[in-house]
């Protein structure tokens, strides 16, 4: 602290070098390496505790008296509507997911607002009661908030941030470490749908069949394949920033395992991959809001698959890999050419503002 009392940051140096950029620039927010190395080497060593450590979509408390999990999200996204929903849809359902995949029952949602000064009340008021339909289909509720006005071109228009309570279920242990080898990796459903809605806006870009965001809350079918397969499910995760791809290298570092997938055998859709294919973008780096990843064991896998499918939000479920005590802490690809790929983690995103 200075004489003043305020903080004195002159002798202020991060743990360890953020990849050499010494200020934030949009690869920081994607989900990629380095967004990773920003937690991993700032905001960690800062708030260390063993909560945090876990590093999953949500933190598990232990209250004395029953787990709790928390998680927050904030959302940026551009445009603020876009085919399939709008921010607030994809800030109740976001958090509501982040709750669902580690295991949680979504009680309660927080709402702050970030608004910049002259932005339309009509448009705020559709948001909000997108926010409000949302809650009540994922039944979750909207019981604390805020808001605050920013000066005219200092805010994009509307910002949300939602954070969330749930209740951990009873014998349910899943998290980002539990992945084993020998587990079925499997996707509720085709993967790429909410970047590519969220770019064919942008680039003006139109298909026979129009590109929509899958955003959707997950907790309903979640709370299905646990009834259904309860601890054979060892790690769940909903591919947002970076993808599918992201969110499989992140597993297979954070469990110590190697992760093999059919490429053949992803669902995308085919005018996702068409717009892919235009923008020069691979499908499984391009964000969803309405799909889970499961990693089940072996004998689980009929069982989770039949529930998803039975599910109108895992119709197009599908079986795409397998972990393996191989290669560890990496993401490999068989082609439809037999060959096989290493997938890497991203150093930033292909999609900036995409949630």
């Amino acid at each position: 602290m200075s004489d003043d009392g305020t903080p004195d940051f002159s002798n202020w140096s991060c743990p360890l070098p953020l990849a050499d950029y010494p200020t934030i620039v949009m690869g920081h927010g994607g989900g990629g390496k380095l967004g990773n190395e920003l937690v991993e080497h700032l905001f960690l060593p800062a708030f260390r505790n063993p909560a945090l450590e876990n590093l999953g979509d949500a933190a598990v408390l232990d209250l004395g008296s029953g787990r709790l999990a928390m998680s927050t999200d904030s959302f940026v996204v551009q445009p603020l509507f876009f085919p399939g929903g709008s921010i607030g849809e994809l800030a109740v359902n976001g958090t509501v997911n982040d709750l669902a995949v580690s295991g949680a029952e979504p009680r309660y949602l927080s709402a702050s607002f970030i608004l910049e000064e002259g932005f339309p009340l009509s448009r705020l008021a559709a948001i909000v009661a997108a926010m409000a339909e949302a809650a009540a289909t994922a039944a979750v509720r909207i019981v604390t908030g805020d808001t605050k006005v920013v000066e005219h071109g200092h805010g994009d228009g509307c910002y949300i941030n939602t954070a969330g309570i749930g209740v951990l279920r009873q014998g349910i242990l899943v998290g980002p470490h539990r992945a084993q080898p020998g587990d079925a990796v499997l996707v509720s459903g085709t993967i790429g749908d909410h970047g590519m809605a969220i770019m064919s806006v942008r680039e003006g870009l139109e298909f026979e069949s129009p590109i929509r965001s899958d955003c959707a809350a997950l907790n309903g079918l979640i709370a299905e394949v646990l009834e259904a397969a309860g601890d054979a499910v060892h790690a769940m995760r909903d591919p947002t920033r970076g993808g599918l791809a992201s969110t499989l290298n992140e597993i297979a570092q954070a469990s110590g395992v190697g992760i093999e997938i059919d490429e053949p055998s992803l669902p995308v859709r085919a005018e996702v991959q068409s717009a892919c294919d235009l923008l020069g973008l691979d499908p499984v780096y391009v964000a969803n809001e309405g799909k889970a990843v499961f990693f089940v064991a072996p004998e689980a896998v009929p069982a989770v698959l039949g529930t998803l499918r039975a599910h109108p939000l895992g119709r197009d479920a599908a079986r795409i890999g397998q972990v393996t005590a191989q290669h560890k802490g990496m993401l490999v690809a068989r082609t439809a050419m037999g060959a096989n790929r290493v997938i890497p983690t991203q150093i930033g995103e292909q999609l900036p503002r995409i949630c």
